[in-house]
C-alpha cells in the first residue's frame, strides 16, 4: 500500500505536492469513489485510480519538457556530485532520461522520458539485477536504435530463465513491447520467414549436440 499522492506522482500525473492539490480538489477517485482528503492509501496492483475520469497507472510513459539552465548535466546523477537535470525534477521522477543532450554550460529546451533505454541501464543489466528472488544477468547488451519513446536493444543471455528478458527490463521500469529471439547457440534465425521452417545442417546439429 502506498499513499495516493505518491501513486499519482509515480504514475506521472504530477509531482507529489501537485498531486496533493489534485486530491484536495476532488479530482481523484479510487474504485469509483471520490477521495478528497490526504492520507488515503491504495494498492497499486488491485485498486483502480482515476484522475478527472481517466485511469492513472504506475510506470506509464511520461514525457517532460525542461528548460535546462547552464551549469547542469543532462543526466539523473553524477559521480562527481555536479548538478544534474535530475535535481530540477520531482524526486518521484528519478527514472526520466533526457532525449538528446545539451553540454554542461548550454541552456534551453530538452525532453525527458521514461521510455528510452540508456547506457547506465544496460550497465546494470550486464552486471546483474535481483528480481523476484532471482539474480538475472545479460552477458552482452547494446542499443541498436532509439527514439523518444522506444528503443531497440540486443541482448545475449547465457541461461534464459523464465521471462528473463522481460524481467530484466521490468527491473529498470521499462516494458518490452516486442521480443524476438534471433539466435540459439550458433544457429541463427537469419532470413527464415515467420511461420516457415527448415531442416538443420549437419554442422548445426553437431553444434547443438556439443553444447
Amino acid at each position: 500500500m502506498v499513499r495516493l499522492q505518491k501513486f499519482l506522482a509515480e504514475a506521472g500525473v504530477a509531482s507529489r505536492r501537485a498531486s496533493e492539490k489534485i486530491i484536495l480538489e476532488g479530482r481523484v477517485a479510487v474504485n469509483g469513489r471520490t477521495v478528497s482528503e490526504l492520507g488515503a492509501k491504495v494498492d497499486s496492483t488491485h485498486d483502480k485510480v482515476t484522475v478527472d475520469g481517466a485511469p492513472a497507472r504506475t510506470k506509464r510513459k511520461l514525457y517532460v519538457a525542461l528548460n535546462k539552465p547552464p551549469g547542469y548535466l543532462c543526466s539523473q546523477r553524477d559521480e562527481f556530485k555536479r548538478r544534474t537535470v535530475g535535481n530540477l525534477l520531482p524526486k518521484e521522477w528519478n527514472n526520466l532520461y533526457s532525449v538528446g543532450r545539451l553540454d554542461f554550460e548550454s541552456e534551453g529546451l530538452i525532453f525527458m522520458t521514461n521510455g528510452r533505454v540508456e547506457s547506465d541501464m544496460l550497465d546494470r543489466i550486464t552486471r546483474g539485477v535481483a528480481h523476484e528472488g532471482e539474480n538475472l544477468k545479460a552477458e552482452k547488451a547494446r542499443v541498436i536504435s532509439a527514439n523518444n519513446s522506444n528503443s531497440l536493444v540486443e541482448l545475449e543471455l547465457a541461461e534464459g530463465k523464465n521471462r528473463e528478458v522481460r524481467r530484466l527490463f521490468e527491473s529498470q521500469g521499462l516494458e518490452v513491447n516486442r521480443l524476438v529471439r534471433t539466435q540459439i547457440g550458433k544457429i541463427k534465425l537469419g532470413e527464415l520467414p515467420s511461420g516457415k521452417w527448415r531442416t538443420l545442417t549437419e554442422p548445426e546439429i553437431k553444434s547443438l549436440l556439443a553444447g
